[in-house]
């Protein structure tokens, strides 16, 4: 009896670690941080809940964005959007076209959002749009 409850809870243990190791490849979470120290472009985002803020892993930096709802002409949606970067020093490097392609990745989930960076990217956008 007792060497067939311990089988059991061998069996037991091994499902469980094997559900947590298949949770922990694919947490987005995770992928977010490992595009972020490559380097590499990521979306982490719950469009289903309005309430959190999504994150977009991108050339080293990591920028965050607050979504605001609002009526359309035949829904509730997602009409406004702010995005800053957490750390201005990664901003080195970074051109106008890639925040223009920053904001058609946002508008693939958000097209009737209107995007608004906050400073220094606001006032980059703005000077760039004044020198054309």
């Amino acid at each position: 009896m007792a060497l067939l409850l311990f089988r059991l809870l061998i069996i037991v243990l091994v499902v469980y670690i094997f559900y947590k190791g298949v949770r922990y490849l694919t947490d987005p979470k995770r992928k977010l941080d490992e595009a972020f120290e490559k380097g590499e472009y990521y979306f982490y985002d719950d469009v289903k809940n309005v309430r959190k803020n999504f994150f977009i892993s991108y050339k080293g930096a990591i920028f965050e964005g607050e979504k605001y709802l609002g009526t359309t002409e035949n829904a509730f949606e997602v009409v406004s959007i702010f995005v800053w970067v957490h750390d201005t020093m990664k901003l080195q490097g970074l051109t106008k076209d890639d925040f223009y392609y920053l904001e058609n990745e946002i508008k693939m989930s958000y097209p009737l959002a209107n995007i608004n960076w906050k400073n220094p990217i606001e006032q980059l956008m703005k000077d760039q749009m004044n020198s054309n």
